[in-house]
């Protein structure tokens, strides 16, 4: 298990360098509005990307697990809810840009930026995800570094370009994120014949779209403070705490990979955590990692406050502010992926909706009592604690139940 982690690490590691590299050519060379709206579209897009195949690629992923020989009739499944839930994709993604972008930004880009993530990257992942499920680490951490390297590529690219616009950044991004997709499937997509039994999709099917209405409603409430700063706030704010978030997000790479080697073991063995001791080990040491990453981080940019270049250098006096952040989010992250393991797909819908709903209020309390970047952010530490505490009561309350077979 350790080889395989450090094997799934370096993946991890590669795309840490990459990731920090592409961020911050793009947040440099993008005004900070612009850099805003794409960041909050992508987010946007990611949630959407979780309706592709109606939560199909769960199923495979405990197939590649557990039942590898039937890899290729469940991939054929996999391709058909994949073109079936395309429409259901188009029709989510408009009203969405209705509610939120309609009078920030203009249709292509935000639909580009759709057809980048919801489709392009999330065929990535997926490959990725089968690979993982197969004890390929070394594979699908390969593509994974190359992925994010094709993305990093692509702004430095972009930065030779006269004109720096939003619409010109989306149409690098998709061309970008397809080359990712055409590499994963020339060299790394699993060579299984493809069989149809549909019989055995639809009596997957009710699973799979518990699992794809959960990760929808986990990526909500993921990303829905981005949607909620630019709603309720401007571009300008939103490219501010965009670049704040990102900074978050790298913390939760290493985190990630932990959690899915998790995952798979407790597909295996369902019981593994039943001592309290195990579980409160675990969520310390993540608690302590993910604050220490950017505890570290934020003391770097403190003495030099333009390492990351002059766009970002506004942001890096409010990073200390979100200490906490990383460490909490990345537990809730952590205590969803457990119900997951365990095939209680319904009850971890149930809970993330009610994690959605509660981020929801809270952040709109914060962002109509609150004007200033550095009072939200600093407001995010309780925000985010008691989300931690609200996840946590229904998780474990959760792995009290038997875990279902699946």
């Amino acid at each position: 298990m350790l080889r395989d982690y450090l094997t799934t690490i370096s993946g991890s590691a590669g795309r840490l360098v990459f990731s920090l590299a592409y961020f911050v050519i793009l947040a440099n060379s993008l005004s900070i509005a612009d850099f805003g709206l794409f960041a909050t579209a992508s987010a946007a897009a990611v949630m959407v990307g979780r309706i592709l195949a109606l939560g199909f690629t769960a199923t495979l992923y405990r197939i590649a697990t557990v039942k590898p020989r039937l890899l290729g009739t469940y991939a054929a499944g996999f391709l058909l809810l994949a073109l079936a839930s395309l429409p259901l994709i188009a029709l989510v993604s408009a009203v969405l840009y209705l509610i939120f972008f309609a009078g920030d930004m203009p249709v292509l880009p935000f639909a580009l930026v759709v057809a980048s993530e919801a489709i392009a990257w999330r065929l990535t992942e997926t490959v990725i995800v089968v690979n993982n499920g197969l004890n390929r680490f070394g594979r699908a951490a390969t593509i994974l570094i190359v992925s994010i390297a094709i993305r990093a590529l692509a702004a430095f690219l972009f930065t030779f370009r006269e004109s720096h616009d939003l619409l010109s950044w989306t149409v690098f991004y998709l061309t970008a994120n397809g080359a990712a997709l055409v590499f994963a499937l020339a060299f790394y997509c699993p060579r299984n014949r493809l069989r149809f039994r549909s019989a055995l999709y639809w009596r997957r099917l009710p699973d799979a779209l518990y699992v794809a209405g959960a990760e929808v409603l986990f990526y909500l409430q993921m990303e829905l403070d981005k949607l909620l700063v630019l709603a309720l706030g401007n571009p300008t704010l939103a490219g501010i705490y965009a670049i704040i978030m990102r900074l978050v997000d790298l913390t939760a790479i290493p985190i990630r990979s932990f959690s899915m080697l998790l995952v798979q073991r407790m597909m295996r063995a369902p019981e593994m955590l039943n001592r309290w001791k195990l579980r409160l080990g675990i969520e310390g040491a993540i608690f302590a990692v993910s604050t220490l990453a950017l505890a570290t981080l934020a003391v770097i940019l403190l003495f030099y406050p333009t390492l990351l270049g002059g766009n970002v250098a506004e942001a890096t006096p409010l990073v200390i502010l979100a200490l906490a952040v990383p460490g909490l989010r990345n537990l809730t992250e952590y205590q969803a992926d457990l119900l997951f393991a365990r095939g209680q797909t319904l009850l971890r819908a149930i809970n993330l909706a009610a994690l959605a709903f509660a981020k929801a209020a809270l952040l709109s309390l914060v962002l109509t009592s609150f004007e200033t970047a550095r009072d939200i952010v600093l407001s995010l530490n309780p925000v985010f604690a008691a989300l931690y505490l609200l996840s946590m009561v229904l998780t474990y309350r959760a792995l009290a139940m038997p875990a279902k077979r699946v």
